[in-house]
C-alpha cells in the first residue's frame, strides 16, 4: 500500500491517509479482506505521529471501510459495499470538475474537451490492445 503525505497540502494528514485509502479501495488497488499496515509501522514509514494514523483508521472504521480485529490488525471490510462504486464516481466527478475548470481557464469550450477526450480514449484503447496482444 502506497501512501504519500504532503505537509504543504493544507489537508490534514489523517484526511490525506483516509482519502488515499478510499481511492486505493475504489480503484481496486486494495481488496476486501486485505490487511492494512499496523498503526506504528505506517506512522514510522510516513514519519508521522501514530495518533494521526490511528485517527485515520478510526475514521475509516466509522465509515465501514475497515474493521479492527482485536489483536490481529485492521482489514478492509470483506463485504462488497456500494461505497466502492460511489467512491469511484466521486473521484471521477472531482477530476472532471478540475479538467473543466482548467479547460475554461485555457479558453477551451466543452466541444473541444469532448473531442479531445474521444481522441485520447481511442489512443488508450489501441494502446491497451497492443499490450494484451490483440
Amino acid at each position: 500500500m502506497q501512501i504519500h503525505i504532503n505537509a504543504q497540502d493544507g489537508v490534514p494528514i489523517y484526511l490525506q491517509i483516509v482519502n488515499q485509502i478510499r481511492y486505493q479501495l475504489a480503484s481496486a488497488r486494495l481488496k476486501p479482506g486485505q490487511e492494512l499496515p499496523p498503526i506504528r509501522t505506517l506512522a514510522q514509514s510516513l514519519l508521522i505521529n501514530p495518533n494521526t494514523v490511528a485517527r485515520a483508521y478510526k475514521e475509516l472504521e466509522q465509515a465501514g471501510i475497515v474493521e479492527k480485529r482485536r489483536t490481529v490488525g485492521t482489514y478492509i471490510t470483506a463485504r462488497r459495499s456500494p461505497l466502492a462504486r460511489r467512491e469511484r464516481r466521486r473521484i471521477l466527478v472531482e477530476r472532471i470538475d478540475q479538467l473543466l475548470a482548467e479547460a475554461r481557464q485555457m479558453d477551451f469550450d466543452l466541444r473541444d474537451v469532448v473531442r479531445l477526450l474521444n481522441v485520447r480514449h481511442k489512443v488508450l484503447r489501441k494502446s491497451n490492445r497492443k499490450e494484451v496482444g490483440q
